[in-house]
């Protein structure tokens, strides 16, 4: 693997800079004002107008590889973007987040990117040019519907939610929640998963379907609160009722029992790109961290020189390049071998990435002290999102089965670990 980043990458990355310290780090005190001071589920207009300027900059949809993985190949559907490798969309993600919302100033933010992939990999040229287009126009906001209350999600096989055909139709009945993004006012449609064929295999009985937002029979019980926060600025968490929801079959995505097929096309970059906006927040975090260290006094000298959190900085600097670097890794095998043997290491970036984004986010915390609990700084909600990332696209007890699995089967076959791979 070649450490050095690309010409291609050094150019959208110093583009993206510029853009961030022009457009984006100047509007921070804007956009949290104008979030703060009326209904909190509306829509910005500071980041309606930075979003204008990074469209009209070429700046937009980021996100999306190289499409020669798509099924419906036979189609005329141009995803307009850039198309940058997964390595180098890193490198910008990383950017990116250091501002919370400017992810989706540039159209690359969730739970859109993964929608967008899944319609671009799996989505007819009539589904395309109904929901993707204006996706990726960013005209509408969209939701994933897969975690449901009563079972434990995280095994697809789990799931209740029904999609039985009637005639020309589907009806569906069933409860979602965390399903991210309902609560954006632009929001119109959803992805959801259910079993259309209990009885078929185990990894067959599921599928996905676009389900339009305001199709009669979805009602949005509540608004999940993430340890207090409502996430309004990312379209929020929903516990959302289903009952008796009809649309027409030429809604279904690829096919009946096809719902996992689609889900790990859709999650394994779903899951490696939080782990790219992870590295961001955590160089964040240092960066808070090291300022208040040099500015503070504390029994005669700057709080820098106390040794104890000198070995906190070191041991922070380490941790943020041994996940940038796996996190670059998992990218290049996305890129050059697909999604499948890229899971292995999607899956151990996943794990690792926010335990360790937590603990030296903790360490800034800590170093604010009685301010570092407040909201006078970001790090006590930057805490409590990455969290969540402990559990989010699969908890990490179940990536670590994954990760042995793929190890034991290595050994089992006779080839043991390729060192290089």
């Amino acid at each position: 693997m070649i450490f050095e980043h690309t010409e291609q990458t050094k150019y959208w990355v110093d583009r993206v800079d510029r853009f961030m310290d022009e457009h984006i780090f100047p509007n921070v005190d804007t956009y949290n004002r104008q979030k703060n001071e009326g209904d909190r589920w509306a829509v910005v207009p500071i980041l309606e107008e930075v979003k204008a300027k990074a469209k009209a900059e070429g700046l937009w949809n980021l996100f999306m590889p190289p499409h020669s993985g798509q099924v419906h190949v036979d189609d005329t559907f141009h995803f307009e973007g850039p198309q940058l490798s997964n390595v180098a969309f890193a490198a910008v993600a990383e950017r990116l987040s250091r501002v919370g919302w400017a992810s989706e100033a540039l159209n690359s933010m969730a739970p859109d990117t993964g929608n967008m992939e899944v319609l671009m990999r799996y989505g007819t040229l009539e589904q395309k040019e109904r929901w993707l287009r204006p996706l990726m126009n960013g005209e509408i906001r969209s939701a994933f519907l897969m975690t449901e209350p009563a079972v434990a999600s995280s095994d697809a096989s789990n799931i209740e939610t029904s999609i039985v055909r009637d005639g020309d139709e589907y009806v569906i009945n069933g409860r979602k929640w965390w399903s991210s993004g309902v609560g954006h006012p632009h929001c119109d449609i959803y992805i959801l998963m259910g079993k259309t064929d209990p009885s078929a295999r185990t990894y067959n009985q599921q599928s996905m379907i676009l389900l339009p937002a305001k199709t009669p029979g979805i009602t949005i019980e509540r608004m999940l609160p993430v340890f207090g926060y409502d996430h309004a600025d990312h379209g929020g968490h929903a516990q959302v009722l289903l009952e008796n929801v009809r649309v027409p079959v030429s809604t279904l995505l690829l096919g009946e029992g096809r719902g996992v097929e689609i889900a790990q096309g859709r999650l394994g970059p779903g899951r490696i790109h939080h782990c790219m906006r992870i590295v961001g927040v955590c160089e964040m975090a240092l960066e808070k961290m090291c300022r208040r260290l040099l500015t503070r006094r504390a029994f005669g000298k700057a709080i820098a020189e106390h040794s104890i959190w000198e070995q906190r900085i070191a041991e922070a600097r380490i941790d943020i390049e041994m996940i940038r670097l796996l996190c670059l890794k998992a990218a290049y095998m996305m890129d050059t071998a697909g999604h499948r043997e890229a899971a292995p290491w999607i899956s151990q970036i996943k794990v690792v990435a926010p335990r360790i984004a937590l603990e030296i986010t903790d360490e800034a915390v800590q170093m604010h002290g009685a301010m570092g609990i407040t909201q006078d700084t970001p790090l006590a909600h930057m805490w409590t999102h990455l969290r969540t990332l402990r559990l989010a696209d699969g908890p990490d007890e179940v990536h670590r089965i994954l990760i042995a699995r793929n190890v034991l089967s290595r050994y089992a076959g006779g080839e043991g670990w390729d060192f290089g791979n």
